[in-house]
């Protein structure tokens, strides 16, 4: 369904879900968001069980240009660069930032950072909208929330807005964005769990420097911080991925990582001596990692944030 919110039914990339899940030109039994031609934003699936006891919001992540692009290209970097910034984008003298909050000296006012976020064209606040109406439509219905990349990022932000169940995959770290939006943070937000793997530098937050992919690119991913509780493929440790934006791909998730149960995997990247069966150390088999909870996350630590924008300093 993550991999689906970037497609049409039609396309070669779709994965058909088959069991109880009914394909979207089957009686009516997906919802396609802004999938119009004309439309460039906020883009994903509704997917129903046969029964419609179960409904699954799946929010498309960023189009880049790195992959070749597309019409939502432009507003998916607006996005990225708001919500997963430090401030505004600006990572040095060379970028032009996304909103006027920079103070100057790693300065950044926060009450300007939080007004940026309000605006009502922000993915966040579309996302808010549809699962009210997805609520309306579907009174009965559970409702969870999916997505990759963005999509994941988001849909954390409207899962603990409204308490919703969520899965994500190699979401870009939303904690900082959820405390900017002054969203609720229970004691515990369990009901949010990601997924990502240590090779994958956005996930892991060190998608950052110039001679990184997302700097190259344009992209100021910046934040750390997940919500909730993740589940952590240790790919460079167990199975010898290089870090990069690769192993953010989510179809390389899927093929690559999802496509078999954890401690099979780890024991196949594992040689054992003279060709003997590796050793697991007496690990229990695990279908997936355990799920945790990150501690001592900091996020931003050489900014300073307060009230700037009385000074007259540059942008």
């Amino acid at each position: 369904m993550t991999n689906n919110a970037y497609y049409t039914d039609k396309e070669q990339s779709w994965y058909d879900l088959g069991g109880n899940w009914t394909a979207a030109s089957v009686q009516l039994q997906d919802h396609s968001i802004g999938w119009d031609p004309e439309v460039d934003g906020f883009r994903g699936h509704v997917f129903l069980s046969a029964d419609n006891a179960t409904a699954v919001l799946s929010i498309k992540g960023t189009s880049a240009v790195l992959f070749g692009g597309g019409k939502t290209t432009k507003k998916d970097k607006l996005n990225d660069n708001l919500l997963f910034s430090c401030c505004c984008a600006r990572v040095d003298w060379t970028w032009s930032t996304v909103c006027g909050c920079y103070g100057g000296e790693n300065k950044c006012d926060q009450n300007c950072l939080e007004e940026s976020l309000a605006e009502d064209s922000l993915f966040y606040h579309v996302g808010i909208n549809l699962y009210n109406n997805l609520t309306y439509m579907y009174p009965d219905a559970k409702i969870w929330i999916t997505g990759h990349s963005l999509g994941g990022g988001l849909a954390s932000l409207i899962g603990v807005t409204f308490g919703a169940p969520v899965v994500t995959f190699e979401a870009v770290p939303e904690k900082l964005a959820a405390q900017r939006l002054h969203l609720p943070m229970p004691p515990s937000v369990q009901h949010i769990t990601h997924v990502y793997n240590t090779a994958d530098s956005i996930a892991m937050g060190v998608c950052n420097g110039v001679s990184s992919a997302c700097y190259v690119g344009g992209y100021a991913l910046e934040t750390k911080c997940h919500l909730g509780q993740s589940i952590v493929y240790d790919t460079v440790g167990a199975l010898r991925w290089s870090v990069g934006i690769q192993a953010h791909l989510i179809r390389t998730v899927i093929e690559q990582l999802l496509n078999e149960d954890w401690s099979d995997k780890v024991k196949k990247g594992k040689k054992g001596w003279w060709g003997s069966p590796p050793d697991d150390g007496g690990q229990i088999n695990l279908e997936v990692p355990e799920p945790t909870r990150e501690t001592d996350c900091i996020e931003c630590y050489s900014w300073e944030f307060g009230d700037y924008m009385n000074k007259s300093l540059p942008h």
